[in-house]
């Protein structure tokens, strides 16, 4: 595992010198049987109908739960080995704190078990939002962004209980020297040529994305992300020719005038679709909520103006399914709140909103983050992060459904 610089880790992977009492050894979940994940209601499982006009759903499981922890922000490839892989952000208190790690869960029969997870990724920040591709030669490529948003509610001591969580925060925080969060602050990639066992060294990048990058035809990644600038939100374009060894920055996708406004556009993803354009889509924080799209047909180099979808929820994954269908998957956090899926049959011009999909229900809106992988016979499996029942912390999930064909 690469140790950064100077920082020793521990095989648990936390810094030398800063690690917390208590420390959890993980445990795997071993994966319900689908019976169990059925809901008393017939014909849906989790507050999903089994079968609907776009899609047929499978299971919806468990796939990793770390007991009194928080996991946030998935995302899964599948490996040419047949491998899956999902990373995200784990070892948490809550759905903000400075103890995230990125870690990743492994399984070996598509989905129907996996492994305890390791991480592979720890700074001395908070560790969140993480990305995984394959690159063509087999290397995995993992991208994640660091943060200090815990340090808001700790500023003073005084005010924290004795003994509490914020209290602990605090202490880890004056440990950290300013020097050192100044150095990793930041968003990162990291590759992999031995299946994630071991890691080099981060690279930056300019901007950051729950999902990270993605592979294009011509052997570029892209990097469609978002970066602050001042009061404003830039979603940035990166490439990299070299495998993730270094980024440069090609070029930006903006807004309408009547849109631009501060912290209004956040967490992108794109797709490379079947005629060679690029489709990105991105979160919106103005009316309605619905996410904004655009398009390149030169590689990335320029982009249509980002125009509204009716697609309502955040942030996307996009995928390219062996059929030629576009996928994008997002969550809800209000109303009907839940994991939910779209297709476009006509590479991403248009989207069937009228039969979009419900993957999982939620009682509550701290959810989302969904990505999706396609397995070799078909079937799609969709990660996101929810709480299993009411009063436990988030974990990993996943539903495993089909497509259906349209009559």
């Amino acid at each position: 595992m690469w140790t950064g610089r100077g920082w020793a880790v521990s095989e648990k992977g936390t810094p030398m010198g800063m690690v917390r009492a208590g420390y959890l050894v993980w445990a795997a979940v071993a994966v319900a049987a689908s019976a169990r994940a059925q809901e008393a209601v017939p014909g849906e499982i989790r507050g999903a109908a089994i079968q609907q006009q776009r899609a047929a759903i499978e299971w919806t499981r468990v796939l990793c739960k770390e007991p009194g922890r928080y996991i946030g922000w998935p995302s899964v490839c599948l490996r040419k080995n047949g491998e899956l892989l999902a990373v995200f952000s784990g070892d948490r208190d809550a759905h903000i704190c400075p103890w995230g790690k990125v870690q990743m869960v492994k399984s070996t029969d598509l989905g129907g078990t996996w492994g305890a997870p390791v991480t592979i990724g720890n700074t001395p920040l908070d560790d969140r939002d993480a990305g995984i591709i394959e690159l063509p030669n087999g290397d995995l490529v993992v991208a994640w962004f660091t943060s200090l948003a815990y340090c808001q509610s700790i500023r003073d001591r005084a005010k924290l209980p004795s003994g509490s969580a914020k209290e602990q925060w605090f202490l880890h925080d004056e440990k950290i020297p300013q020097a050192v969060k100044d150095e990793w602050l930041g968003a990162y990639t990291m590759r992999s040529s031995d299946g994630g066992r071991t890691w080099l060294k981060p690279v930056r990048t300019a901007g950051s994305t729950p999902h990270g990058p993605i592979l294009l035809k011509d052997g570029r990644l892209l990097y469609v992300g978002r970066y602050f600038k001042g009061e404003q939100t830039v979603i940035s374009v990166e490439e990299s020719r070299d495998q993730g060894a270094s980024w440069q920055m090609l070029s930006e996708i903006h807004p309408s005038p009547e849109e631009q406004a501060p912290q209004m556009f956040h967490e992108p993803h794109a797709v490379e679709t079947g005629d060679g354009r690029i489709v990105a889509q991105v979160r919106y924080h103005g009316p309605g909520g619905c996410l904004r799209q655009s398009e390149s047909a030169d590689g990335g180099k320029t982009w249509t103006v980002m125009r509204p979808t009716r697609l309502a929820g955040l942030p996307p994954h996009l995928l390219r399914l062996s059929s030629g269908k576009i996928l994008t998957v997002y969550g809800r956090r209000s109303g009907a709140c839940g994991e939910y899926a779209c297709l476009s049959d006509d590479g991403g011009r248009t989207w069937d909103v009228a039969n979009e999909i419900k993957l999982a229900g939620h009682f509550d809106g701290d959810l989302g983050y969904p990505a999706s992988a396609e397995l070799p016979d078909g079937s799609i499996l969709t990660v996101y992060y929810q709480a299993e029942k009411a009063g436990e912390k988030a974990c990993l999930m996943g539903t495993r459904w089909r497509v259906r064909n349209m009559n």
